[in-house]
């Protein structure tokens, strides 16, 4: 972690901030461009990566070294839903209530070498962000900034 820790004080929000824009555009493309209609549980995660970019942009442009404990409850309550996304896609468990007929939470609107869909992406993205941001504190906390803002 010693080589590790200069490196991601100076490029692990920038980095989560790659991951969050990717995701947050690769959504809008299959939305906008693909016109794949997002469900409740989409809508949901959504709501969890949009913020992202633009908490992190401005963490990394006022270099706030509290920036990890404003982005992690964002990154770690959308692991939950798009993981629990993923299991009601497979059908391991029940679609819940609040997702809709027309537009059910358990459809596959692409399906990458039989295992990659939308909600395992999205789970991925929350998932480099956390880590990301895990250890950008860690670095921040071993070299003893993680509370100069």
């Amino acid at each position: 972690m010693d080589k590790l820790t200069p490196f991601l004080q100076k490029y692990g929000a920038l980095l989560a901030f790659v991951v969050a824009l990717t995701a947050t555009l690769g959504s809008l493309y299959y939305s906008e461009i693909r016109h794949f209609l997002p469900c409740t549980l989409c809508w949901y995660q959504r709501i969890l990566m949009y913020p992202l970019v633009i908490i992190i942009l401005v963490g990394i442009v006022e270099r706030d070294r509290l920036l990890p404990a404003f982005v992690l409850p964002f990154s770690i309550i959308g692991m939950l839903v798009s993981g629990y996304h993923y299991l009601v896609e497979w059908g391991i468990t029940e679609s819940p209530s609040a997702c809709s007929v027309t537009i059910p939470c358990s459809y596959r609107w692409v399906n990458y070498f039989g295992f990659i869909s939308i909600p395992l992406m999205a789970f991925t993205a929350f998932v480099l962000i956390t880590i990301l941001m895990f250890a950008t504190h860690r670095a921040y906390k071993k070299s003893g900034q993680d509370l100069e803002p």
